[in-house]
């Protein structure tokens, strides 16, 4: 097992966020993760300390509760520091419990603390830890990184055996990082001589940095008018002006925090007009302990009480202005949102390969949620694949489709109106990359017609009736699918999943091999990513349909690096239940056997004798599936649908999905209450289920 210890080079480093998001990079490469900070540091009696708090709310690690910096302090004026290394050594442990990898994070050195470096490198050594080195970059020279690095080597007792390597934080986007790096090498001989690897330069992201504009509110201490999306929107831009409407105009923009005194109310006016447009502002906050005429509240009274936060200030501009200058950009405990949008972007920018490098073989062959994902936009990379979006106006959908260009995740197809669709990003906030394709259907709609009639016409179909069809963009796009325009279908966001599954049933239908349409979800789980089928489509399949989802599942799951043992639930496990029921079940389970040996199935099967170890060895103690089931497969859409929602909701699980299983070509449903991120790792689904179907 591996242990690294991170130690910062100065004050603010951002230890925090890079050792989250080292172990998110870590996990990503299949490794079982442990984390531990042993000594809480700025955390508030009544708060929680933030590292281990983020860990195991996002990370979902069990990290021991660190030492409180009293306790420490108490250990160090009795000179008991083996005292306090034994306890550290015993949270260390803790986090060491089954695990391939240890993350430590030590001490921010300040004023306050002047003995944190004498702590970290005591705690690195006990711990016989490689110590990994953590610096901003944003205001130093790269001669002045190089000698910060010179003295942490020798603090860290000069041995180039226990120093893994360096991180850069906050570096410039204009910088080149191997140049960067080259010079800091070429400033110091020390480094030279260790020959210290860069293992990671985050480049610096003014995004990262937006609090919500609750955080504002609870920070100015200011009155609530009206709350409207204040947990959910977030303070991108400041505008402070008392200046005439036709010259802030151009800053009413997404993200903006419109400051201004309470009876500017030709601001007010404006402000309100924008957010009546769609433009998602991040609020208003009105100065000088004053507000706007009743009159003109009245006549704002939509926007105030839709999703514009308004706020209010007993404090003049001039005192407002310089409280939001010097707010803290810590990220608040509560908002997991934008912690876990730092983690994923610091774990993008580090070296895992060669952090994997310097760990051994990880214990048991799994797929974590991390891996799960970062294996998904890989292989939809790889993939490069061309997705139809017929909900093209929708703003989650562009949303999307924006971050997949970005991402060169998928090449999307919006179906839509080109005014409609630039209007709606604009509103959003968002900059359409040039390369994402924008088709009206006005324009292009008769040249399906034929094709459609062609492939319908046993079923009576004729130009008009086509015609009218085709006004359906969901119709549409299953067309451009059929005719080979496209590699994937995404939709589902406005639509229902009749909507989306019936044209692609009557115009792309199933595949030779399948006896019909199904659908899995990929359920994120803490530990491990686990497949459930059929949660979506086939009400009561019959035992040989049910087979044919089951090998669907599991051809579906070893595709995304899932190894798929198969467990074919019911109420009652192996021989111990009777019941057309249970029959149903032990019967499919016989055929999927026949039809595909080199699968590993077992069932029937209850639910916690396939997902839970002991149970599984107490009720079937010879089954190869039993407590280690990785595909769960439910006897009808009531039982599977139902447990789904049920681990989703009760356990706060992510789930991707539906994917649907069986037709030639692939078709994917989204919930209408999907996420942005819901509808990306949708259309990486979507893309690589083509880019399986071509090979």
């Amino acid at each position: 097992m591996q242990t690294f210890f991170l130690a910062p080079l100065g004050f603010d480093a951002g230890l925090t966020s890079v050792a989250l998001g080292m172990i998110r990079a870590l996990e990503q490469a299949g490794l079982r993760v442990g984390f531990v900070k042993p000594i809480a540091q700025g955390a508030g009696h009544h708060e929680p300390e933030r590292s281990t708090h983020f860990a195991r709310a996002i990370c979902h690690l069990t990290s021991p509760e660190p030492l409180t910096m009293e306790r420490v302090e108490h250990f160090l004026s009795q000179g008991q520091v083996d005292q306090l290394m034994e306890e550290v050594v015993s949270l260390y442990q803790q986090a060491a419990r089954n695990v391939d990898v240890v993350i430590v994070e030590g001490l921010v050195p300040d004023q306050k603390h002047p003995y944190s470096t004498f702590l970290n490198t005591r705690i690195a050594r006990n711990l016989q830890a490689q110590t990994i080195l953590v610096g901003a970059a944003d205001k130093l020279a790269s001669h002045e990184i190089a000698e910060q690095l010179e003295i942490s080597i020798q603090a860290f007792g000069g041995d180039h055996g226990s120093i893994a390597g360096y991180i850069l934080n906050r570096v410039s986007k204009q910088h080149d990082t191997a140049q960067m790096a080259l010079e800091i090498l070429e400033s110091s001989q020390t480094l030279q001589h260790n020959r210290l690897p860069l293992l990671g330069a985050i480049p610096f992201e003014p995004e990262l940095l937006a609090p919500r504009t609750l955080d504002v509110a609870n920070y100015l201490k200011a009155r609530l008018v009206h709350a409207g999306q204040m947990t959910r929107r977030r303070v991108r831009s400041t505008v402070i002006t008392a200046r005439t409407v036709p010259n802030i105009v151009h800053l009413l923009k997404p993200g903006a925090l419109i400051v201004t005194p309470g009876d500017r109310e030709d601001i007010v006016l404006a402000t309100a007009m924008a957010s009546m447009n769609g433009v998602p502002l991040a609020g208003l906050l009105l100065t000088c302990d004053a507000m706007p005429d009743p009159r003109i509240q009245q006549l704002c009274h939509q926007a105030f009480t839709s999703g514009l936060p308004v706020l209010a200030s007993e404090s003049n501009t001039l005192e407002t202005t310089s409280l939001l200058t010097n707010m803290s950009l810590q990220v608040p405990a509560d908002d997991l949102e934008r912690m876990e949008q730092v983690i994923g972007f610091v774990a993008e920018h580090l070296d895992g390969k060669a952090l994997r490098g310097r760990v051994g073989a990880p214990r048991e062959h799994r797929l974590p949620p991390p891996a799960f994902r970062f294996q998904l936009m890989e292989k939809a990379r790889q993939a490069n694949k061309r997705i139809v979006l017929p909900e093209g106006n929708e703003p989650r959908t562009i949303k999307a489709a924006a971050i997949c260009h970005e991402k060169r995740i998928a090449h999307c197809v919006l179906i839509g109106s080109r005014a409609e669709i630039e209007q709606v990003a604009e509103a959003q906030g968002v900059v359409l990359p040039a390369d994402v394709e924008i088709m009206d259907p006005n324009e292009v709609r008769g040249r399906y017609v034929a094709p459609m009639v062609e492939r319908r016409k046993n079923k009576g179909l004729n130009a008009p009736m086509a015609e009218q069809q085709l006004e359906d963009n969901v119709v549409l796009g299953t067309m451009m699918l059929a005719l080979n325009e496209v590699d994937g279908l995404v939709s589902g966001a406005v639509h229902t999943t009749a909507n989306t599954i019936r044209p692609a049933l009557q115009l792309i239908k199933t595949s030779p091999e399948a006896k019909l349409v199904s659908s899995v979800f990929f359920m994120l789980m803490p530990e491990q990513v686990l497949v459930y089928g059929d949660c979506a489509v086939n009400p009561d399949p019959s035992a040989d349909e049910l087979a044919d989802i089951a090998i669907q599942s599991a051809d579906s799951a070893a595709a995304f690096g899932i190894p798929p043992r198969v467990a074919m639930i019911s109420y009652s496990t192996g021989s111990s239940g009777s019941g057309s029921d249970v029959e149903k079940v032990r019967e499919a389970t016989r055929i999927a056997r026949t039809k595909r040996p080199d699968l590993i199935i077992d069932g029937p099967m209850q639910y916690d004798a396939a997902s839970v170890e002991s149970v599984g060895r107490q009720k079937a103690p010879d089954s190869p599936v039993a407590g280690r089931a990785t595909v769960f497969v439910f006897p009808e859409l009531n039982t599977g649908n139902t447990t789904y929602k049920a681990v989703q909701r009760s356990a706060n699980v992510v789930s991707v999905g539906p994917m649907l299983q069986g037709l030639r070509k692939p078709v994917n449903d989204l919930s209408r209450g999907a996420l942005v991120d819901d509808i990306v790792y949708t259309i990486a689904l979507t893309a690589i289920q083509a880019d399986q179907k071509a090979h």
